[in-house]
């Protein structure tokens, strides 16, 4: 297997990662499964780890190989998506991070559904980004369309704790869940915008 492929295999499995620590997160918050929660917390040093070698490899293909414009575009494009990954599961790990306190235990019941509603949609949005990298296809207009629903379900949860139906320091926490899903619905439009840029004419991924 040649460096570039391994490294795209990386990537590939860094939106598998970051996809199931969302899904395993929101999932140990709203069913208050702290052990779930805990495994979520714990496996964000897996995603550090390879991240980190991903990105090490390329830098030492391109100083190994000095790569063509179209093959150092798409190694660099990657260099760029890195990033994104690796702040979105660390979003993951925040969102599991409330897991652990019972957040979930004390929310309002219009609070929790509307939680709910922004984890199905940012889920989904991941599945469209991670599509648009395995498939070398762009999704970005299915993404900012996502994208609007999530920040009006922002909004909602905002006015939501606003009511002051919960303690201050639950609605706290609240309106962090809320921030957590809005910057993981962003990353993956980034995420969308960058993969559409490496698909141009003069550009191919590895």
């Amino acid at each position: 297997m040649s460096d570039s492929t391994s490294e795209e295999q990386g990537v590939l499995t860094l939106f598998a990662l970051v996809s199931e620590a969302l899904a395993r997160s929101s999932w140990a918050l709203l069913a208050e499964d702290r052990q779930l929660g805990q495994s979520v917390v714990d496996g964000d040093r897996a995603i550090d780890d390879l991240t980190a070698r991903v990105e090490t490899s390329i830098w030492e293909r391109i100083e190994r190989d000095r790569p063509e414009w179209d093959q150092l575009r798409s190694a660099v494009g990657i260099l760029l998506i890195l990033p994104e990954l690796e702040r979105s599961a660390d979003l993951a790990e925040h969102i599991a991070q409330r897991a652990l306190t019972d957040i979930g235990t004390v929310m309002t019941p219009v609070s929790r559904g509307i939680v709910q509603r922004m984890s199905d949609v940012t889920l989904s949005m991941w599945t469209h980004a991670a599509t648009a990298y395995s498939e070398h296809t762009a999704q970005g207009v299915e993404l900012d369309e996502a994208d609007e629903e999530l920040d009006v379900l922002h909004e909602r949860l905002t006015n939501e704790v606003a009511t002051g139906a919960m303690a201050p320091a639950v609605a706290a926490q609240v309106t962090l869940l809320a921030r957590f899903y809005e910057r993981l619905g962003d990353h993956a439009v980034n995420l969308a915008r960058r993969i559409e840029s490496l698909l141009g004419p003069k550009a191919a991924l590895p």
